[in-house]
């Protein structure tokens, strides 16, 4: 994985005219919990500092329009982003409720914000297509993986796959887990545990008991288990922790108010 000062790229296949990103926490101008890059207006920064944030954000990854922001509820809920319309900055709000977002649109840029949960970056192999998914562990369990594949596909998903496949395939996608909380810090309750296995009992792999009733959860292998029930194999990253590293990553187990990474993808 590629480190330019203030961001993290993926070493994957990707087409020359896709580009992705997720960027760190530091080379902002937010103080405090916040230090120092956050780029979210819901966690009472200050927004004068989170504005120029993203005017930072967009200058250094050389961006070609204002990022479309979501407002992330862990849903399962993909919309198109190039039929979204952000709001002004000076009305602080998201222009749209959901955990991710898609194009096949050069110049629209799919972003979404995480400080443990996983970012996603979708593409196709012929670069048409990208998407951009936050998944935490009630939006994996919610489907916002199998969604997006599905929107990606133009397609619908079912028990046994998607129907009415034409064009994209699974295995035309390629997929970057950027980081998120890892295996050794992600503790959960036994009940997570028997929801993920109720859904697929291939989920039981990505968990360990760690005390009574608890378990260590490995969100990326969750979302690997996921993506290849779909067909998806071409899947890079999932080797850093958010809430082990602190001069990079922002994280909301480890600290609670902080601030927000960025994962961006865009096309010529």
């Amino acid at each position: 994985m590629a480190n330019a000062n203030h961001y993290l790229t993926p070493v994957w296949d990707a087409p020359a005219n896709v580009h992705v990103a997720m960027t760190l926490r530091t080379g902002g101008v937010s103080s405090g919990q916040f230090a120092s890059l956050n780029p979210a207006t819901h966690v009472n920064d200050d927004l004068a500092a989170v504005t120029e944030n993203r005017a930072l954000i967009k200058q250094m990854l050389n961006l070609p329009s204002e990022p479309v922001w979501l407002e992330q509820t862990h849903s399962n809920i993909v919309v198109r982003a190039d039929v979204m319309t952000a709001s002004p900055l000076k009305d602080w709000q998201s222009c749209c409720t959901a955990d991710a977002s898609f194009t096949s649109q050069a110049g629209v840029v799919c972003a979404v914000m995480t400080a443990d949960c996983l970012p996603l970056a979708f593409c196709s192999k012929d670069g048409e297509k990208i998407a951009a998914v936050h998944a935490g562990w009630k939006g994996l369990l919610a489907g916002i993986i199998t969604n997006t594949v599905a929107a990606l596909l133009d397609t619908t998903p079912d028990l046994s796959g998607f129907k009415n496949l034409k064009g994209l395939k699974p295995s035309d996608l390629l997929v970057w887990l950027a980081p998120a909380i890892g295996a050794e810090k992600f503790e959960v309750g036994s009940e997570v545990r028997e929801l993920f296995i109720q859904k697929n009992p291939a989920f039981a792999a990505a968990f360990r008991p760690a005390a009574p009733e608890k378990y260590l959860a490995d969100i990326y292998q969750l979302a690997k288990i996921e993506l290849a029930g779909l067909g998806v194999r071409q899947i890079v990253g999932g080797e850093f922790c958010t809430v082990s590293d602190p001069e990079r990553f922002y994280s909301y187990r480890r600290d609670n108010s902080t601030g927000r990474m960025a994962t961006l993808i865009w096309k010529d």
